[in-house]
């Protein structure tokens, strides 16, 4: 398995790049949406428009792309294990990419709440953890590349 993997490492990581772009697309989209949808009244034709692209983006994109970026991670990660067992700056993005993972969950919650139209939080909420996403890309981005430690 082991030789499997380094044979065909690049289009592993090729395809681990592709998911994280699209998962991020939708984690910086999200909520942007739910921005908008604070302003909609409930039941309204744009509130019920909202919901729908809520759903899809989280269930047809976000998703998909959440769990083929872990997957193929896991397969890079194991495919050079010994070193990166060991890699400061790798322990570290795990870290990173946990906590974003978590805030996808949080996301999802919040879609939900629009769902059901029981969303109690401002518009100025979601603007400012709109920029979750983008901190925590940006300290995975530092560790992948950079490898500080």
């Amino acid at each position: 398995m082991h030789n499997f993997i380094l044979q065909y490492y690049d289009w592993f990581r090729v395809m681990h790049i592709i998911a994280i772009i699209a998962w991020m697309a939708g984690l910086l989209y999200l909520p942007r949406l739910f921005v908008y949808h604070t302003a909609a009244a409930s039941g309204s034709e744009l509130s019920e428009t909202l919901k729908i692209m809520e759903r899809r983006l989280l269930r047809f994109i976000m998703n998909p792309a959440m769990i083929t970026a872990w997957i193929f991670g896991l397969i890079l990660f194991f495919g050079n294990l010994e070193y990166l067992k060991t890699a400061g700056w790798m322990h570290a993005k795990l870290l990173f990419v946990v906590f974003l993972t978590a805030l996808h969950m949080v996301f999802a919650r919040y879609r939900k709440n629009f769902e059901r139209d029981a969303n109690t939080r401002p518009a100025k909420f979601y603007r400012i953890i709109n920029e979750a996403p983008t901190v925590l890309m940006i300290f995975i981005i530092i560790m992948a590349v950079a490898e500080p430690f």
